[in-house]
């Protein structure tokens, strides 16, 4: 385009804007947004702009810099064209004369925003519940009570208030071991409901003004899972892992500024309050807009393994202990394995919780420790299972892959010696998946694989079948010495 063809164009823009509506003038100036007419960035990116006269806009950074570069007593202006790359020469005369109208650009549209949530979005609990089956396998009371709470608590969020009742919040305090599946349930939950998750490390936090992450930060990390939609964000979801981590301690003299101060500090979010958030960053400063996010209708799920819980419980059990007919065996409770189930609120703060933070946890609940038939459920059923993955990964090699049962019990039974639940499932099949995944691309024909439990106990290796022979059927295999 010639220069004059640009500035006929530029007029016929400014007599459009004249005559246009003031309606719809607004409208089609929220569909651009400004940019920074030294390093060109656009205001998505670059944050909020600084309007100069001429309708000139200079983001922040760039701002900065030229604070700091003239600051410096010399200006090198070597140095503050490094700085700004884009510009080549300005001609600050000419800039009284031309007005840059075109400092603007359209606004991405997002791709496919987000629906607001609504009642009519939440699935009754059972049809919750039937979803976490297809995902989760076992831990049937855990799964039950997470339906229910969820369901009330977006039944609270949407309520009317007009009669003068108010739901209270349904925070949950889930207690299981490691490897139980605490995560992976959260995860499934905020999948299914499709709303903002954040997940945040309890060990992490600290007391306002120590090193460490701010309290706030946690609701830093759910606007950040909203894409900066302050709406979403105030029904969404956040879980705090490893909440064990910060009990009181005990027997120490020194500040406790990640333990009970922390739990202290939690308290104003687990109820609902308004925090002020920064927007694309996780740490406040001069240089970054603050939002304000109410705490009100976030459901707050906290987490823990709760190491040397079951001996608390078992000295309060045990206290019943004495001479006579009636009395209980001291060893009774030391190979029980629904232990944790029989937790109560005392137990939780002999542990270390303060009793202000467990009164804004209602629902406390307990997962199961992992059997060798879960773990072998774990393996196969669920429809994301690691066998599945391993299948999809070998049939783009157009190679069928099988586990054969005593495999998948071997596989098992050293995921219980490791005492990590599921997580060791992964380590132990890549372990022996990895000569076969390295060995099998090398050869086109092979065409099935079958895991044997002599494989993983050493003491073979798989059955491998060429293309175009007749392998046995599976229950035939196991069949066979």
């Amino acid at each position: 385009m010639t220069d004059d063809n640009k500035e006929l164009t530029e007029q016929t823009d400014a007599q459009v804007q004249e005559t246009e509506d003031p309606s719809e003038k607004k409208e089609r100036e929220d569909e651009y947004e400004k940019i920074c007419f030294l390093c060109r960035r656009p205001e998505s990116k670059a944050g909020k702009m600084i309007e100069l006269p001429n309708n000139i806009h200079i983001c922040t950074d760039c701002m900065q810099k030229s604070f700091d570069t003239m600051n410096h007593g010399n200006i090198n202006y070597a140095d503050l064209m490094q700085h700004m790359p884009n510009i080549s020469m300005i001609d600050f005369s000419g800039l009284q004369n031309r007005v840059p109208q075109k400092q603007r650009t359209k606004k991405k549209k997002e791709k496919g925003e987000k629906p607001k949530l609504s009642i009519r979005d939440i699935p009754a609990p059972h049809k919750i519940k039937a979803s976490l089956d297809e995902y989760v396998i076992g831990q049937e009371h855990a799964k039950k009570v997470m339906s229910v709470a969820v369901y009330n608590h977006y039944k609270r969020v949407f309520s009317d208030t007009d009669d003068g009742v108010e739901i209270e919040k349904s925070n949950m305090l889930m207690i299981g071991p490691t490897g139980s599946g605490k995560t992976y349930l959260v995860q499934t939950l905020a999948r299914l409901l499709d709303v903002p998750l954040a997940i945040t490390d309890a060990t992490s936090l600290t007391e306002a003004g120590y090193i460490g992450d701010d309290i706030e930060s946690v609701v830093s990390k759910l606007l950040a899972a909203a894409d900066n939609d302050v709406e979403r964000a105030e029904h969404g979801i956040i879980f705090v892992d490893e909440i064990d981590k910060i009990a009181k301690k005990k027997n120490t003299n020194q500040r406790d500024v990640s333990g009970e101060a922390v739990q202290q500090g939690m308290l104003k979010l687990l109820e609902g309050a308004d925090i002020e958030v920064p927007v694309g960053a996780n740490s406040k400063n001069a240089m970054v807009p603050l939002t304000t996010v109410n705490t009100r209708n976030i459901l707050f799920i906290c987490g823990g393994a709760f190491p040397d819980l079951e001996e608390v419980i078992k000295e309060r059990l045990n206290k019943r202990a004495s001479i006579g007919f009636g009395s209980d065996l001291k060893d009774k409770y030391d190979r029980d394995p629904d232990i944790l189930s029989k937790v109560t609120l005392d137990d939780l703060r002999k542990f270390g919780m303060v009793p202000e933070f467990l009164g804004r946890l209602p629902i406390v609940f307990t997962l199961q420790g992992l059997t060798e038939d879960m773990l072998v459920e774990i393996l196969r059923e669920p429809k994301n299972a690691i066998l599945k993955q391993y299948k999809k990964l070998l049939a783009m090699d157009e190679v069928k892959l099988e586990f054969d049962e005593g495999a998948l019990r071997a596989i098992a039974r050293k995921a219980m010696e490791k005492d990590t639940g599921a997580r060791a499932l992964r380590a132990i099949i890549e372990e022996y998946m990895l000569d076969i995944m390295y060995e099998i691309p090398k050869d086109d024909s092979i065409g099935q694989v079958v895991i044997t439990e002599e494989y993983i106990e050493h003491r073979g290796g798989p059955r491998i079948y060429l293309r175009g022979q007749e392998a046995p059927a599976l229950e035939e295999t196991l069949q066979q010495p």
